[in-house]
Parts: C-alpha cells; structure tokens; sequence
C-alpha cells in the first residue's frame, strides 16, 4: 500500500506492541480471535492507538469526526440534550470524547440557552486525548474523568463514533458452516486461521445474521463481523439508565440496520483501518498506529439495548436528526451577508447533512426511559426500519 512512512519511534512502538500481540498469540496456544487482537491494537496499555501519545483527530492525526467540524454539531446536539435535561437530570455523561470540542460546544451552547449543567463526567481509555480534554475544557469546573460506567445515570448520555471502535469477531461462511477467524502468526507475520464458533459466538452469529438474512443469500467466502463487544456495552449502557430515574443515550455512529448490513454484496465485511487521513483494509499493518474500525449493526445495538432494561426512543439518520435539532437555524445565527465567516459554516453543514457525505452513512440510536424525544426529532424516526 501507498500509505505516509511512520518516523522511527512511532514504527519502534508498533514493533514493541507487535511482539506483545505475538506473545499473547504464544500463551493462547497459537492464535486468539480477533476480537482480541483489535482490543491490543487499540487498548494495549501505552503501545495501543488509543493508549498511546500519537495525535489522532484533525489535520495532524488520522481522520476528523463531527465535532472537529463544526460547532454547529455541538450546538444542536445541545438543543436535544436540554429537551432530555428538562425530563431528567442536569448531567451528561460522554464516551469517548476525543479531543473534548463537542463538551465544549454542547457546554457553551448550553450555558448560552441558561441551562445549568450541574455535572459533565467523561470516560475515555486514552491518557493522550484526556490530555487535550483538561486543556479544552479546563473553563469548565463541572467536568469530571471516570475510569468506569457509573451505577445508575439520570440525564444525557453521548456517544459519538464509539461503536465503531469496539472489538468485533470475525466469521466466515464455508461450505462445512460458519467459522471464526482467529489471529495467528505465519512466517513472522499476523495472518487469519479459521476455527468453529463456541457456542455463544454461535449464539451471536444466529442472531445477528440468520435471523436477518436467508443463508443461500451469501456466498461461501462472505466475512463478516460479530459485535459482542459493542452489544455487551450497549446492554451495560441500558441496565445503567434503567437504574436511574430517567434519562436518554444518545450514540451516533456509521453503520445499518440488519438487513441492510448483512448483504452478498458486502462479502469482505465493513472492516477498515485509518491511518494518517487515508483508509484501507489491513488491520495488520502496524498495529498501533492506525485506527481500526467496523460499520456498527443497529438492530443488533436496539436489540441489546432492550436487553438491558431500556427503550428505543428513536432511530435515524444523522442528516435527521440534525436538521430535527434545528441545525438549519443555528447556522443563520451567522449572517449569510458575511461570506467570510458564514460559508465554512454552511460547508461544514453540508458534509453533516449530505446524503452524499455524513448525512446518510452516519445514523443516530437514542435509548432510554422515562423520557421523550422532541418531536421535530421524531419526524425523522425510522425505528420501523430496524
């Protein structure tokens, strides 16, 4: 591949962390599921992606997210974070904040609008983004960093673009049935080796795929990903607002329902890796210092959810629901008159809104109880669809 040349140091960790995935390969007999090999490659204390010191949002890092953007994503999500905080609790919870701009502009715009956030807890794995969090958001004395999920939790929850980078199995059809594909190392390099489900990956794989798709509509050779990882939190996530006395979670993420994910066409899967703004499909290639990411299945996130104790409060995509929050009238708060300060907004709205960009891809599941959506927001429900 054509891809920007690491610097020595950063090819010094990937090695590093490379033999300890090796030797962690070595104690499990020869080969563990990917799954696990994903959870090293990002989440290996100091060597992993997220664990490591690199830069990974912006121009200097590996691909931009939403709120890198523009406030204006921040500023509408702080319309329907102060609709669940009016029916709930003055509290937000974020996972996986990144460089902490959407708390700052959904805490900006909040205070704006006088509504008081009494508390804003951030959980994030990496040391190197928690960092930058404290700089960005070092006005705001109500913030707070938490290693793990609280008990119970009333008010907002968000969650952008972190499905997307849980740990996920992977499974092929064959002739002989289904297989996982495990990680093994050949020749001095990773490589897969296939192996028959246990009984819960089996479990998983009924239903997620089997249950949405005919089995004669994929071919052998079709790989997919298995998500127990992103259900299992999805389900902690439900029992922890269950627990409270109400409040909502909202997750956007890139991804689909069941029937659209599962299809012959997509016979490689929707795995993908990002590395210095550019995407590919290795995940092998040095690990460490790439994102590695899979297309999030929404009914199986709905479905673990209930799992857990909540409700699917709704269901669209992220052109939706944004345009629901009134992201429309927030950008002419700029005057159109005033190009110079006006059209990077309106450009920036548009890759958030275009079926062509983000506005399709990128969908929006919020889960909860005790609480309702505004109703601008629910015009835009496909809830039907998942």
């Amino acid at each position: 591949m054509s891809l920007p040349a690491p610097t020595s140091d950063a090819l010094a960790a990937s090695h590093a962390l490379q033999h300890r995935i090796a030797a962690d390969i070595e104690r499990h007999a020869g080969a563990i599921s990917f799954a696990r090999y994903m959870e090293l490659a990002l989440y290996a204390p100091d060597l992993g992606y997220y664990s490591g010191g690199a830069a990974k949002l912006g121009k200097d890092g590996d691909f931009t997210t939403a709120p890198e953007l523009s406030p204006l994503f921040g500023a509408a999500l702080a319309q329907v974070a102060a609709a669940i905080i009016a029916q709930s609790a003055p509290r937000i919870l974020e996972f996986g904040a990144g460089t902490g701009k959407l708390a700052y502009d959904v805490l900006t715009e909040l205070a704006a609008a006088g509504v008081a956030v009494e508390r804003y807890a951030i959980v994030d794995l990496s040391g190197e983004l928690r960092a930058r969090q404290r700089e960005t958001l070092r006005d705001f004395p109500q913030v707070e960093w938490l290693d793990t999920l609280p008990e119970a939790w009333e008010g907002v929850v968000l969650a952008n673009e972190v499905l997307d980078a849980m740990p996920v199995q992977l499974v092929r059809k064959t002739a002989a049935g289904w297989r996982e594909l495990l990680v093994t190392v050949e020749e001095g390099r990773f490589t897969y080796a296939e192996a028959v489900p246990d009984a819960a990956l089996a479990a998983q794989v009924e239903r997620q795929i089997l249950h949405t798709t005919h089995p004669d509509d994929l071919p052998d050779g079709y790989t997919t990903e298995v998500h127990g990882a992103a259900c299992g939190f999805m389900a902690s996530l439900a029992a922890m607002l269950a627990r409270g006395a109400g409040g909502a979670a909202i997750l956007l993420d890139y991804g689909f329902p069941a029937h659209e994910y599962y299809l012959g066409q997509r016979e490689a899967g929707t795995l993908m890796c990002h590395y210095r703004h550019h995407a590919h499909p290795d995940p092998f290639y040095y690990p460490g210092l790439q994102d590695i990411t899979a297309h999030v299945d929404f009914t199986a996130m709905a479905l673990a959810a209930q799992d857990g104790g909540a409700d699917v409060l709704g269901y669209m995509n992220q052109a939706g629901f944004l345009i629901g929050a009134g992201i429309g009238e927030l950008l002419l708060r700029t005057d159109p008159a005033d190009a110079r300060r006006y059209l990077p907004q309106a450009n920036a709205l548009q890759k958030l809104v275009s079926p062509a960009e983000m506005g399709e891809l990128f969908k929006v599941l919020v889960v909860g109880h005790g609480v309702a959506l505004p109703a601008a927001i629910l015009a835009h429900d496909r809830c039907h669809r998942l």
